[in-house]
């Protein structure tokens, strides 16, 4: 089992109610990860619903939902940025 730094950003914050947390998870990748958090309570349900609403960062590097777990220490969850 591996222990994540989990940061949440803007409505996906707003909807898990934290600005991040510290997660014990068995999980290989990212989709693993957000399988297991949506199970939790369903505020992470909701925050987790619709995946095309969400981005991920792996120690500050944008990755995929596939993205293996092994070695990262956190994890960033937040919804697409727009340019202006």
């Amino acid at each position: 089992m591996a222990v994540y730094d989990v940061v949440y950003f803007a409505w996906v914050r707003e909807r898990i109610g934290l600005p991040s947390e510290k997660v014990e998870s068995t999980a290989q990748n990212v989709s693993d990860l957000i399988t297991e958090l949506s199970a939790r309570e369903p505020r992470y349900a909701a925050a987790f619903s619709d995946l095309s609403a969400i981005r991920v960062a792996l120690d500050q590097d944008l990755a995929q939902f596939d993205a293996p777990l092994e070695g990262v220490r956190e994890v960033a969850l937040f919804p697409p940025m727009t340019g202006g």
